[in-house]
């Protein structure tokens, strides 16, 4: 009897517990309007850590059940700032959703934190990480284009693995080394291009005085990623794949066998082919002896493949946090039978812990083995062989033999390919992150952090060279079967190599920082940050090298012992560093911010190795004062921002504070005779007072915000100094003299612009936009490098922009021998050839016509515009991009040593052409046209690309929930589909190479899909 009424008692409880459970649950009704007070339709209500959520009807109205008294409701609106409500005892919450001003709630990454956007003084532009996944490259460098105002992108190449594209940061800034600071989750010389763009949240780049927390380190700016990190929710994982097929951007047309035949002709003294035979290359009847080669059709693929893969897992609680990741990318060589190949694998672990409420941990792990496949044969011999190839040569005879080679042994359809051996080339990167920050219980406020970071590098190269063979044919021998006798013969080496190399590189940070935030009387907001900073690194490197191998063992003990060579290095490096921030706002509409950095470097001597690098900024937020509301009332947000700072820039050879010995063989006499040796003697004699190039940054810029922030325009002006560059005393202490200076830090350059960012973005029920634009303008001019006087001014380089060079002003072509003698010419000139400008008026043309040109390689604007649509489960994207205000110095190696360019063979002059627009023929560097630098062959590179392009669909929720799974994503992307670029018709606009001999850029079509689990 007892058992049973305990029974009946228990039952009772749950009775109950099941009844006030239910009598706690609700239904919770309610309407959405914005600040006007309109119903909004279309908002998202979701019931916060499940996916249990609906959607406000056409009058705003939503409905949801099942709530109880500490459920949350989320709503969510695109434009519209989200808004969190507990529901506790309401039954009915209506809501009001403010437009989201553009980016002030934003937060970004700075030096050594993160700031709300709308509290920032100095210059910083972001973009976000799902913005560059879109791009379909394996090289997340090359996805920066056009979407970071002010920052100039230029991908010289696509070769896989080898394709980091070159970076700067409002421009050129110094003749020395001008590559920003790379930083990843606060470690500063980590790789940005391979990381898997998957994993990134968002790319900062500090471009004025910001960057002074970051010292000598810090004068071309800073770029700061920071990786993907979990949040509180239920697990999601996401996976990804996408496959790519990839083709050149641009390939130069070159003239046929038969143009080729006839422009043979021309430049020889006497016939080389005939009619006859010319007519021969040209219908193709006999391709035997008179071949039409396409030598880039015969080497390169219509299309080449990419595949990436992504698995992500993130999620966590309110005391574990967790985002891992893992990929693969892959992506074969334009060439056939490729011996070009890049294979990636990523690993990434971010893990943040809450050990109590005064106690976070971090610990980041991540990892990637990058391993590059290439042939024995550079891509720049392969294309320099490519554009000298012969068309009247057969790359393959037509019984499918490997033709001759062009020159050294090089046919590209074999040298491409794995037939000369191989170079195999492996990279293992760890990297490792550790952080605790303790909040003081006892101090409001205050925190100390900690932070340990070690990265490993291994990486080894073996390069297995062997002999190939082609075939020859000496246009007379047939074998019995009447047949073209070909000789086998061995190209390339006479015996098999080997080469192996490796490295090992290791580095460590460890720093320590004290944060203080407070805020006084309810509108004095105080932020302090002080730390202190250890780097390390240190590395070895070896090489070893055997040749006559009698076997196929590709081991180095297989070699022979004649000739074998060794090579070894080391290093070490550290640098120590002190460093603090100061902001302070009042109310958000006064803002101060002082960084500073006090740095020693190992790269100087002991005595004057440390410097200090402070950088402080201004912000004024005037459309908080009433006179502004109530006269410009249009423009809702608008911020004036000026900074200044010291900056420098320690990227240059280390110890030019000691002496510097190197070998040189000698002839002396000692007391048994005269005798002759290796020996060591002092190279450059050292100094003493070298140190880092200073920069002094000043920017004022404006923020506005107008329509309610649905439109928001950023602009900044800029004037950097750099002083102490390293130059010789070139104009002191002339060359003539004998004596070797050492260089010292007496050059300065100039370099100002502007920057700026335009975005408008809105919605329509089920229909969102955004459209974006920006660009930059930076030009700089050399102010002092002591360069030596007696040129005339129009061809010092002092007053013009880096690395300019000196050209002969061409004012048109030789039609005649009269023309000729009508006008100063160069000494033999004749009809046909390009006229030289007498600059100087003396009526001779000679070194003193040529004029210094105004623009370099580096463009002087760039800029980008993004533009994407969104429609109920569709979404469109797409990145115009371009550059103007560079030039590119079109040379090729053509004549007898190889092909002319099509274009040429069309516009060049002749005696039934005089009135062409291009010159006679000409053998290689024969002629005075092309072995003098002039501005005829000088292209302006100016384009415009339709960079990136994607087209997107979310499959509907209920075939979502079917499939058992949240979301399903279709895609289909391109990148650099068009390149509009008028003057550059046979090369990219962003070749590395004015002779055509780098490995060209790349176009990809893509297929994606993503599933979220």
């Amino acid at each position: 009897m007892e058992k049973l009424l305990k029974k009946l008692g228990l039952l009772a409880l749950v009775l109950l517990y099941v009844q006030l459970l239910f009598a706690q649950q609700k239904t919770i009704t309610g309407k959405v309007v914005d600040s006007n007070n309109e119903p909004l339709p279309g908002v998202t209500v979701v019931l916060k850590g499940t996916i249990q959520g609906t959607v406000t009807d056409m009058d705003g109205k939503y409905t949801i059940e099942t709530v109880n008294a500490e459920s949350i409701l989320q709503f969510s609106f695109v434009g519209m700032r989200n808004e969190e409500i507990k529901v506790e005892n309401q039954t009915s919450i209506n809501v009001t959703l403010h437009e989201n001003a553009i980016g002030l709630e934003e937060i970004v990454a700075v030096g050594y934190g993160v700031q709300k956007k709308a509290t920032l003084s100095g210059s910083v532009t972001v973009v976000g990480g799902d913005k560059l996944s879109k791009a379909p490259v394996t090289n997340v460098s090359n996805s920066l284009a056009g979407r970071l105002p002010g920052v100039v992108i230029m991908s010289g190449t696509s070769e896989p693995g080898n394709d980091d594209a070159t970076i700067r940061i409002r421009g050129v800034n110094t003749y020395e080394n001008s590559s920003p600071l790379i930083v990843v989750d606060g470690v500063p010389g980590r790789s940005l291009s391979r990381i898997d763009a998957n994993s990134i949240e968002s790319v900062t780049v500090l471009k004025d005085a910001s960057a002074a927390i970051y010292g000598a380190q810090a004068a071309n700016g800073v770029i700061l990623i920071t990786t993907k990190r979990g949040k509180v929710g239920k697990p999601s994982l996401v996976v990804s794949h996408n496959r790519g097929f990839a083709k050149p951007t641009r390939i130069p047309e070159m003239a046929s066998s038969a143009e080729y035949a006839q422009l043979l002709n021309e430049i020889s003294s006497k016939e080389v082919y005939s009619e006859e035979e010319i007519e021969l290359f040209r219908n193709g009847s006999d391709p035997w002896k008179y071949p039409n080669t396409d030598w880039f059709a015969e080497t390169m693929k219509p299309w080449s493949q990419q595949n990436m893969y992504n698995v992500s897992l993130s999620g966590g609680s309110e005391n574990v946090k967790y985002f891992v990741s893992g990929g693969y990318k892959t992506q074969d060589g334009f060439y056939k039978n490729s011996g070009t190949k890049y294979d990636q694998y990523d690993f990434r672990s971010n893990l943040d812990g809450k050990i109590n409420e005064y106690i976070d941990l971090n610990i980041d792990i991540s990892g990637r083995l990058e391993d590059r496949n290439y042939p024995t044969r550079s891509s720049y011999d392969i294309f320099r062989m490519l554009m000298r190839g012969k068309p009247q040569l057969p790359a393959y005879w037509p019984n499918g033999m490997p033709g001759p080679d062009i020159e050294y042994g090089d046919n590209p359809v074999v040298v491409s390919t794995k037939e000369t051996g191989y170079q195999r080339d492996k990279k293992y990167v760890v990297n490792s992150n550790f952080g605790i920050n303790i909040k003081i219980p006892w101090i409001d406020g205050l925190s100390i952090k900690a932070n340990a970071a070690i990265d490993n590098d291994f990486q080894f190269v073996k390069i297995w060279r062997t002999p190939w063979n082609l075939y020859t044919w000496d246009y007379e021998t047939y074998d019995e079967s009447g047949d073209p006798l070909l000789q086998e013969a061995t190209r390339g080496y006479s015996e098999p190599n080997l080469e192996e190399k490796m490295s090992l590189n290791s580095h460590s940070l460890l720093n320590g920082m004290i944060n203080y935030s407070k805020t006084i009387a309810g509108s004095h907001n105080i932020n302090m940050l002080i730390g202190i900073e250890r780097i390390k690194g240190s590395g070895d490197y070896f090489k070893a090298y055997r040749r006559y191998y009698i076997s196929e063992i590709d081991q180095l003990f297989a070699g022979g012992t004649e000739e074998m060579d060794t090579d070894g290095s080391g290093y070490m490096e550290a640098r120590l560093n002190y460093f603090g921030r100061l902001n302070y706002n009042f109310n958000t509409k006064y803002m101060l911010e002082f960084v500073w950095r006090y740095q020693g470097s190992y790269i100087f001597e002991k005595e004057s190795r440390f410097g200090f690098f402070p950088g402080i900024s201004l912000g004024y937020v005037i459309s908080e004062e009433g006179f502004w509301k109530n006269n410009v009332p249009f423009i809702n947000y608008a911020k004036i921002r000026g900074s200044w700072g010291q900056t420098g820039n320690d990227l240059i050879a280390p110890y030019q504070y000691m002496s510097n010995y190197k070998d040189a063989f000698l002839n002396f006499i000692h007391n048994d005779g005269a005798s002759a040796g290796y020996t060591i003697e002092e190279d450059v004699v050292p100094n003493k007072n070298v140190t880092w190039e200073t920069a002094i940054q000043r920017n004022v810029g404006v923020d506005f915000q107008m329509l309610g922030g649905k439109l928001a325009f950023t602009a900044d002006y800029f004037h950097n100094l750099r002083k102490d560059i390293l130059a010789q005393r070139n104009e002191s202490v002339p060359q003539f003299t004998g004596m070797t200076l050492p260089k010292e830090n007496i050059g300065e350059v100039e370099n100002k612009g502007f920057d700026f960012n335009v975005e408008l973005r809105d919605s329509y029920a089920d229909f969102s936009y955004s459209i974006g634009l920006n660009g930059g303008y930076a030009k700089n001019k050399i102010l002092f490098w002591d360069e030596p006087s007696g040129q005339p001014d129009y061809q010092q380089s002092t007053g013009k922009p880096i690395n300019t060079d000196l050209y002969y002003q061409t004012i048109g072509i030789f039609r005649d021998e009269e023309h000729v003698e009508s006008l100063p010419h160069w000494n033999k000139a004749k009809p046909g050839d390009i006229i030289f400008k007498d600059v100087d008026e003396n009526g001779i043309i000679d070194e003193n016509d040529m004029v210094r040109n105004d623009q370099s390689n580096v463009p002087t604007f760039t800029g980008g515009m993004n533009i994407s649509f969104m429609y109920k489960g569709f979404d469109l994207t797409m990145l115009f991009q371009g550059a103007a205000g560079a030039v590119f110095y079109q040379y090729t190696e053509s004549g007898s040593i190889g092909n002319f360019l099509k274009s040429f063979y069309d516009s060049r002059w002749t005696e039934d052409n005089p009135n062409a627009t291009g010159p006679r023929t000409y053998n290689r560097s024969n002629e005075y046209f092309i072995n003098q630098q002039n501005d005829y062959w000088l292209k302006k590179t100016d384009y415009i690309r339709l960079k990136n392009f994607e087209i997107g669909y979310n499959l509907s929720s209920s075939i979502a929930s079917k499939l058992k799974v949240d979301n399903i994503r279709l895609y289909g992307s391109g990148y650099n589909l068009l390149t509009f670029s008028p003057d550059m018709q046979n090369f990219d606009p962003e070749s590395a190479e004015s002779n055509g001999f780098s490995y060209p850029l790349q176009k990809v079509l893509n297929l994606g899909m993503s599933i979220t689990f």
